[in-house]
């Protein structure tokens, strides 16, 4: 048996179903022996730095680890960017990279790079196998590392004639098992106490949350806490929950806003969240002060970064809030759900052709359940601010690490995960420009996705931010208008071009996401309105000064 056949049976072993990437020279006998593998789907990218993309969301939506694959070289280097996107997101994808033939090393082979130290400080681990016989082994080590503890992403580069050597018939490991982080009973035990005497709070939730809304609406109706979610996190609670106070943090709302920098509140419950910089506006020090400060994560590196933590919880989530709810509840505190909102949402204008009310809008015409993966642009600020929430999981956020194109792979990544559940991708002419031709990648896969492309004719946020900040833009921010649907058309994929308000239906809506592929909606809008960016305006705007 091959070295790379061995190392592939481990990965059917584990689970893996679906290998995300591009082929080339130096992976094809990778590739060569997925052949004769069909439980694993091949789903070539048209760029290494999208199958990046799509591995991570992936690996979000089907809760398990996802395999991503290029060249040696540039195929390698294109990967990084997804790499550190996965990093940043806690999520477990093997990335695999080809290289030059071990007697080749240092020779200045074709295409040939030191890999290794490359992804070291974008993933948990990183090696190079020299070694056929040791393929296996290091395939495995990596899955393990990927997914215990904080997961994240692991790298392993192979050689040619490493993928090559036979290895005899090796006895293929057995797929690891994630333990869960059991939090310390004392430390829980301190924070209930507290919490239970100072009695008026906040929860804030980020997206570590994401796996625990039950136990984290029961928390909250045990304290009577307004929860208030990060940017990232926008789909954690649904907006109708009376208490949803709304987003904190970037683009957040002016409740949120004002009960962190007016409110009362005693003790400030943080659950999931690193408090970046996206998440606090921009490192508010009002977050924590005069409040006891609680985190509960399962990445201790988080704990008193920017904030002093009072009471931090190291652990598994879900396990540190049935923890704290049982402490609690011993304590004598008692549920007390409410009826009525915290606030009521406002009605309403959809007559202006905006990017707000196009936005809002499309959920009217989409189902409920529908999953929004939204790229990076001026457009992200209004979904973050204005767009519902009518049931959790239905947004794909990631301003954390902010990747131009990551929302439009999103979406692929997150339909192969969860198939039957729709999606539809937000993005704008510059991530489109991108990454846009993995709009093929959906169409070779019969993935049933819209993708919205709201075309300014610029980089908005971009633009904006420059404008805000140095009163004057680059001309070269903005460009020519191109008809993206004509290009869809071109490729033979269903598109439909927006120019006004009145071009939006139903009907529009229906025939783009019933069809057995992927449709683009273009929407041709330049909106000079500001962005509601929050308190990020208020910083841009003083920049300088």
């Amino acid at each position: 048996m091959k070295a790379v056949r061995s190392a592939l049976e481990y990965l059917k072993g584990a689970g893996v179903t679906h290998v995300f990437g591009i082929p080339a020279g130096s992976v094809n006998a990778f590739f060569n022996e997925l052949y004769d593998m069909p439980e694993i789907t091949s789903v070539v990218a048209k760029h290494e730095g999208a199958a990046g993309y799509m591995a991570a969301s992936y690996a979000k939506y089907s809760k398990k680890m996802s395999v991503c694959i290029g060249s040696s070289g540039p195929g390698a280097t294109n990967l990084v960017t997804g790499a550190a996107n996965a990093m940043r997101e806690h999520l477990p994808v093997l990335f695999i990279t080809g290289a030059v033939p071990v007697s080749t090393m240092g020779l200045n082979a074709s295409q040939e790079l030191d890999a290794d130290p490359v992804f070291k400080s974008v993933t948990k681990y990183s090696v190079t196998v020299k070694d056929a016989k040791d393929l296996l082994k290091e395939i495995a080590k990596a899955t393990e590392i990927a997914i215990s503890g904080v997961p994240g992403p692991v790298h392993v580069a192979m050689p040619i004639d490493v993928q090559q050597g036979d290895v005899g018939t090796p006895e293929i490991p057995a797929p690891p098992v994630r333990r869960d982080m059991a939090p310390d009973l004392e430390a829980i035990k301190f924070a209930a106490k507290e919490m239970a005497e100072r009695k008026t709070g906040y929860i804030f939730a980020g997206q570590g949350a994401s796996q625990s809304v039950d136990q984290l609406i029961e928390l909250a109706e045990l304290l009577d806490w307004p929860i208030m979610v990060s940017p990232q996190g926008k789909s954690i609670m649904k907006s109708s929950h009376p208490l949803f106070a709304g987003i904190f943090g970037f683009a957040g709302s002016e409740m949120a806003s004002k009960l962190i920098n007016e409110g009362d509140g005693k003790t400030l419950l943080v659950i999931g969240s690193s408090l970046g910089e996206t998440a606090t506006n921009n490192y508010n020090a009002n977050m924590a002060k005069d409040r006891f400060l609680v985190q509960m994560d399962f990445d201790a590196s988080v704990f008193n970064r920017k904030y002093e933590v009072d009471a931090p919880i190291l652990g598994d989530i879900h396990l540190s809030l049935a923890f704290l709810i049982e402490e609690l509840k011993a304590l004598g505190l008692t549920a007390r759900p409410k009826d009525a909102p915290l606030a009521e949402m406002p009605s309403a204008d959809l007559t202006e052709y905006s990017t707000k009310n196009v936005l809002l809008k499309l959920q009217q015409y989409l189902p409920a359940e529908t999953r929004y993966t939204i790229d990076i642009g001026e457009f992200m600020a209004y979904v973050i601010h204005h767009m519902d929430v009518p049931e959790t999981g239905t947004f794909d956020i990631n301003v954390h690490f902010g990747a131009m194109g990551s929302g439009l792979n999103a979406a692929i990544g997150s339909k192969f995960a969860e198939p039957e559940r729709p999606v539809v991708a937000v993005t704008g002419d510059g991530c489109f420009f991108m990454h846009g031709m993995e709009i093929l990648t959906a169409k070779e896969h019969k993935l049933p996705i819209l993708f919205v492309v709201m075309n300014n004719a610029r980089l908005g946020m971009v633009y904006h931010g420059h404008s805000l900040q140095y009163k004057r833009v680059h001309a070269s921010f903005e460009q020519e208008p191109v008809d993206i649907s004509a290009m869809a058309a071109a490729m033979n994929i269903p598109s439909f071009r927006v120019d006004s308000m009145d071009d939006l239906s139903q009907d529009v809506l229906d025939r783009l996401t019933s069809l057995n592929g992927p449709a683009v909606l273009e929407v041709a809008l330049v909106d000079n309105n500001t962005p509601p960016m929050g308190d990020r305006v208020k910083f841009l705007s003083s920049f300088g000064k």
